[in-house]
């Protein structure tokens, strides 16, 4: 942690310590509005939240559209928002490496809720480790069989480190489905006089996601799994790419972050991979540069997709963008990729079209 951004959290406790002691800091859950107060870290789970906590919640997210959670510091205003907060909601699986550090800033003393522990964490592993394998089909057969069952026989040739996860996991659908869930039972176990209305409200929003996951998958069944190769900005949509039977071809940035630097070594093997598997575009997402991207695409012949096109991976779009929420922001996704690949998708279904 550098110097500044130590001295600034120090600042913020300070600020907040002093409002707790002069009784301008509100105590926990009190407002002229009523309701729980909850503060989420990502868009992502931002949206979630406020799916099932309804007007049960006042709610505050702490990262701003097109930002991301790799390289986020809260400011002195959020740290004091955290501590009268009470309830915490967290992606969690390694993502948001400030909130500890947030929590004691801030003096928050409620619950914290980490969406990530209502998914199966070593299935997500399996699915980490295979995508990290050079030549990865990512290919796999999306029957809706019982459970949306996604596990994998293991290679015996390859030894998996079960110890690293992609930390992405609202990218897939289902596995969004999970942290939903997990938000809805932490909400009524902290406020149970409101539980019946947060578990009905994550109810109608599964229905959704699932009938999101049926759209997409049938999108992506119309291109020939030879033909679905992509390439992105950073390693950050394994579990989209693998629900979907894509093969991901490389990324620029190694690894999970968006602020990563990538060696030249690395830059000529993709543009190498690119030419020899014919790749037609190349995928920017909203939270970095498109110019690595515009360089490696003329060098292959490749598109390159940016602008209005970019991905919203890391982060949901502005108000007013379309993808602004989760199920929007998956619904572009889709389209950009197929439109990139010369298909034009099926209309939405009647529960998914904005009301």
């Amino acid at each position: 942690m550098n110097s500044f951004v130590t001295r600034r959290r120090i600042a913020a406790a300070a600020i907040v310590s002093a409002l707790a002691l002069s009784g301008c800091a509100a105590a926990p859950g009190s407002s002229d509005s009523g309701g729980l107060a909850v503060v989420a870290t990502t868009t992502q789970v931002g949206d979630f939240v406020a799916q099932v906590g309804g007007d049960d919640i006042r709610l505050t997210t702490l990262l701003a559209p097109g930002s991301s959670a790799h390289h986020f510091d809260p400011s002195p205003k959020q740290l004091l928002e955290l501590g009268r907060a009470d309830i915490l909601v967290e992606s969690g699986a390694g993502l948001e490496g400030f909130v500890q550090s947030a929590i004691e800033a801030s003096g928050f003393a409620g619950t914290t809720i980490t969406a990530a522990d209502g998914i199966d964490l070593e299935q997500a592993r399996e699915i980490t480790a295979e995508s990290e394998e050079p030549g990865s089909e990512h290919d796999h057969d999306h029957d809706q069989d019982e459970g949306h069952d996604q596990d994998q026989a293991q290679d015996d040739d390859h030894d998996h480190d079960h110890g690293t996860l992609n930390p992405h996991l609202w990218t897939s659908p289902r596995f969004a489905e999970g942290m939903v869930r997990e938000i809805a039972e932490g909400l009524a176990d902290a406020d149970p006089a409101h539980a019946a209305g947060y578990r009905e409200r994550a109810d109608a929003y599964v229905a959704k996601l699932k009938s999101l996951d049926t759209w997409v998958a049938a999108q992506f069944a119309r291109v020939p799994a030879a033909q679905r190769l992509f390439v992105s900005g950073h390693d950050a949509m394994s579990y989209y790419l693998h629900d979907y039977g894509i093969r991901s071809i490389g990324s620029l940035l190694p690894g999970f972050e968006d602020n990563a630097e990538p060696s030249a070594a690395q830059i000529d093997a993709l543009i190498a991979a690119i030419k020899r598997y014919k790749v037609k575009a190349i995928f920017t997402e909203s939270s970095i540069s498109p110019k690595l991207a515009e360089t490696v695409a003329k060098q292959t012949g490749a598109a390159w997709i940016s602008g209005e096109g970019s991905l919203y991976v890391d982060a949901l779009g502005a108000p007013g963008s379309g993808a602004d929420t989760y199920l929007g922001a998956t619904e572009h996704n889709t389209r950009v990729i197929l439109e990139a690949w010369g298909v034009h998708p099926d209309p939405l279904p009647a529960d998914l079209l904005p009301r």
